[in-house]
């Protein structure tokens, strides 16, 4: 009896143990089933996409940083190329001419102007070659100028002259005026003849540092070549020439007397610079007072000129009075030339205090005029 009870006893425990085997062996089953779904159920992990490095920004062109400091649709970048040109460009502005392009020198060699294209410069194309008479016209704000080079051999075998002309006041009535300044009026048609003769047969327009550097040697100018100027900036001259200028588009020169007027220029093609501030009167001796003042006193009124002005270059004598004196209080004030009224053309060694003209007075004709500048 004792041992059938141990062995019903131990049959229990089997089945007992056996039972939770069982059933523990079914919890774990089922974790791990109750696992599996949740992680077939839950969203797939998605990887960080990493942030991507930005590149430094590229640096400017120094053409493009002139641009961004000037921060204007107007400002233009000029760009030089060739031999002995500078290398940093430089800034103008599309509402005018160009101003102060570079004169570059080399050992030997003679500039001989800018041009739009390489081929243009060495063709040394007239028609083509930029300065201070053209207006500033540029693509994307910049434009690209090349330089042509001459040897001072064939600057000095070309004989250039240039011709000053000199203009005083104008009259719309083609019999002229009375009065003995009657040859000082000319006659409106007469100019507008002239200036469309020096508009459309290829004549170039030197700005005075171009003819400064001509006449140093150090450019060469086109054989046609010719600077319009207007003595005494009279009323008929803004009335009655400045829309035949601007018509045109020919750069002149306005040579005002600022103790009389001191008006702004009347067009992008007038330059104004001084026929002095007080001197256009006669002196003592009944001679002008150029010619009658210290080279101290000459110096302080044309200082008050040339800062009147904002410009000093060249002046223009009154009534074509000068010496040495005069010339001596010229250079005193920082002007570089002086244009007296002697008749004459320009050419290299010209003294540059002693500028002469080709004077254009009242019944003198497209004609005359072709007869002096060709």
């Amino acid at each position: 009896m004792a041992s059938g009870g141990k062995r019903r006893r131990r049959t229990a425990i089997i089945i007992i143990v056996s039972a939770a085997v069982l059933l523990v062996g079914g919890g774990a089953a089922a974790f791990v089933l109750l696992n599996r779904d949740a992680a077939a159920s839950a969203p797939a992990e998605t990887e960080t996409p990493r942030a991507e490095e930005t590149p430094p920004p590229k640096p400017l062109t120094p053409a493009e940083q002139l641009l961004a400091d000037a921060d204007n649709p107007l400002a233009c970048a000029v760009s030089f190329s060739g031999e002995g040109v500078p290398a940093d460009p430089q800034l103008q502005w599309q509402n005018g001419l160009y101003v102060a392009l570079p004169i570059p020198a080399a050992e030997g060699k003679v500039f001989a102007g800018w041009y739009p294209t390489a081929a243009d410069a060495a063709a040394l194309t007239v028609e083509t070659r930029v300065n201070g008479a053209d207006p500033v016209v540029c693509a994307d704000q910049q434009i690209e100028l090349f330089a042509a080079w001459k040897t001072p051999e064939q600057n000095a075998a070309e004989g250039v002259r240039v011709p000053i002309l000199m203009y005083h006041q104008f009259t719309a009535n083609p019999d002229g005026e009375k009065g003995w300044l009657r040859g000082n009026y000319a006659y409106i048609g007469d100019f507008d003849a002239q200036m469309n003769h020096i508009a459309t047969t290829g004549f170039y327009l030197p700005t005075w540092d171009e003819l400064s550097a001509f006449i140093d040697g150090r450019l060469s100018l086109p054989a046609r070549s010719v600077i319009i100027t207007d003595d005494d900036a009279d009323q008929t001259w803004f009335d009655l020439a400045v829309p035949v200028v601007d018509n045109y588009k020919l750069l002149t020169t306005s040579f005002m007397i600022t103790a009389y007027r001191t008006d702004p220029p009347p067009s992008i093609y007038v330059l104004r610079r001084s026929h002095t501030h007080d001197m256009h009167q006669s002196g003592e001796n009944g001679e002008g007072r150029m010619v009658n003042w210290t080279a101290d006193e000459i110096a302080a009124d044309l200082n008050t000129s040339g800062d009147t002005l904002g410009a000093r270059e060249v002046m223009a004598y009154p009534f074509g009075h000068y010496n040495d004196t005069a010339k001596q209080g010229v250079a005193q004030a920082g002007f570089e030339m002086a244009r007296t009224i002697e008749p004459g053309y320009v050419e290299i060694g010209t003294d540059k205090l002693a500028l002469p003209v080709v004077r254009i007075d009242y019944g003198m004709g497209l004609d005359a005029l072709v007869s002096r500048i060709g």
